[in-house]
């Protein structure tokens, strides 16, 4: 084969693959290893994005904000079990990923005396809502950050806690985001992850709404993150505790 024809073989199918996932053009050219698949067959409640097996939920979007803030929500999903297994200090700088309304936000803020909730969403929806409650609430430590998909737009090692709740699965960008999540967290910092027992068949949720334990778990040691333990308190989620190492010790 002549160096034009395949030159022009190589084009073709790089233009092929690239009208199913456009992402591919840029790692063909750069020769980098794709990190997610996509599959024109998928699950309707999904968006047919692959990372690590998994295929990627979709997001609930603005609309849905009036869930969230569901009066049967501290019975079903005992969220105050959340806030208080978090052993949080007053000064404590905690990162609310995909904080959405801000339920979880509002309940972590009042103790940290000396410091801070960001609200972090891809919404600007949600932060509205955020800001809203804010003033009703009148609680001032709770600050909206608006991220991008694939950006948490935490400045580097700035928070002690990064909490997902329901929103890990939902992340289109999954590795960049925790990419950006461990660069945000001090060394030794946390993240907490909720998400719906995926293991459980009896649980009434959507499949790709929930994740197993060891899928989790291979997703977080891919960035860096080392497991210090699951708490299944709650009555359908798991509750898992990862850590940024400390380089310094």
């Amino acid at each position: 084969m002549s160096k034009f024809l395949h030159f022009i073989v190589t084009f073709v199918v790089i233009l092929s693959c690239s009208l199913l996932n456009p992402s591919l053009t840029a790692q063909a050219a750069t020769g980098a290893i794709a990190v997610y698949e996509q599959r024109i067959i998928h699950s309707p409640d999904g968006i047919g994005k692959y990372y690590m097996g998994r295929e990627i939920a979709k997001v609930m979007g603005y609309t849905g904000a009036g869930w969230l803030e569901r009066p049967s929500r501290e019975g079903e999903e005992q969220p105050t079990k959340i806030v208080n297994v978090l052993n949080l200090k007053p000064n404590d700088v905690v990162a609310d990923i995909g904080a959405g309304t801000g339920y979880l936000s509002f309940r972590i803020a009042p103790l940290l005396t000396a410091g801070k909730v960001l609200a972090v969403d891809v919404q600007p929806e949600m932060l509205e809502i955020i800001e809203l409650f804010k003033k009703e609430k009148n609680i001032t430590n709770v600050e909206p950050v608006l991220a991008t998909l694939s950006d948490p737009n935490l400045p580097s090692e700035s928070i002690d806690l990064a909490l997902m709740v329901d929103a890990y699965h939902e992340l289109e960008y999954p590795q960049e985001v925790m990419q950006g999540i461990v660069k945000a967290l001090k060394p030794g910092g946390r993240v907490v992850l909720v998400e719906y027992r995926g293991e459980n068949p009896f649980i009434m949720i959507k499949g790709l709404h929930k994740m197993t334990q060891k899928q989790v778990r291979k997703e977080m040691q891919a960035v860096g993150l080392v497991w210090r333990e699951t708490k299944n308190l709650l009555p359908q989620q798991h509750l898992m505790v990862f850590e940024k190492p400390n380089t310094n010790s």
